[in-house]
């Protein structure tokens, strides 16, 4: 792992023994010096105005591609999957939707030794919960994500959604958390749902269109990208789908990492 972005002199140095000119040699990141460089804002002021901070974290094809025959495991690698875990490492909530949950297989996010520290000094539980955002709540509620989690698989969707399926999600052992009028979700009210509960930092792992809920709604305070160094063709998502925004919106680069040909790189809203 080589850090392109910022420059610093550290970025600058050279490797002991390198000739000059010649590239820094690739070093395998601790998770602890990645859980750094992905540290929350102290004191996060959002521009959501949400009392959260939420970042993505999503992975890209060099053609723009999201996903390979559905799922995004193909196009990523070894680099791609220790940042994944880091941010899950460093987050309260890990915000999916429902066709995600389906398509990946989404277990419960586990407890690493490695966080256990950090997690403890930041005033974390053992492991980030995992929302999931249906307005339809057809999900299979037997599977392990809500039977078997570290702690409570919480469930968003809308007022008007099925009381069969509600009565089910809880009898799993869900927590459903009303976080619109209708019967889907209101990006920004359930953010601001999960921030109440004391779940501010905020990761969001997709799929797509919730992604694109999430910028349309203008909630989304940081987007971490890896671009994976494949070409794959064919008719994929893009990461973000749905709704457009009526301006675009700008966001500063603030990192960027390299490992393997993958860049790393981390945007905040301007």
């Amino acid at each position: 792992m080589r850090r392109l972005f910022p420059v610093t002199d550290e970025t600058a140095a050279r490797t002991p023994g390198d000739a000059p000119g010649e590239r820094d040699a690739d070093r395998e990141w601790a998770l602890e010096e990645l859980a750094r460089a992905y540290a929350y804002p102290a004191a996060p002021a959002n521009p959501g105005g949400t009392g959260a901070w939420l970042r993505a974290n999503m992975v890209s094809t060099l053609d723009g591609a999201a996903q390979h025959e559905g799922r995004s495991q193909p196009i990523s690698g070894a680099a791609d999957m220790r940042v994944f875990g880091t941010l899950r490492g460093v987050a309260d909530a890990v915000v999916v939707g429902a066709e995600t949950v389906r398509q990946e297989g989404y277990r419960p996010a586990r407890a690493r030794a490695d966080f256990a520290a950090l997690r403890e000094a930041a005033g974390q539980g053992p492991a980030p919960a995992i929302a999931v955002v249906s307005a339809s709540l057809d999900l299979d509620f037997s599977l392990p994500l809500f039977t078997e989690p570290l702690v409570p698989t919480l469930v968003l969707t809308g007022a008007s959604a099925d009381p069969g399926r509600v009565a089910a999600a809880e009898k799993a052992g869900a927590r459903v958390v009303i976080a619109g009028d209708g019967a889907g979700v209101d990006p920004a009210r359930g953010v601001r749902a999960l921030a109440d509960l004391g779940l501010g930092r905020l990761l969001t792992e997709g799929g797509p269109r919730l992604l694109g809920q999430l910028v349309a709604a203008g909630v989304l305070d940081e987007l971490c990208l890896t671009l994976s160094p494949m070409l794959v063709a064919g008719d994929a998502q893009r990461i973000a789908g749905g709704p457009g925004t009526a301006v675009p919106e700008r966001f500063e680069l603030v990192s960027l990492l390299e490992e393997a040909g993958f860049l790393f790189s981390r945007y905040r809203r301007t």
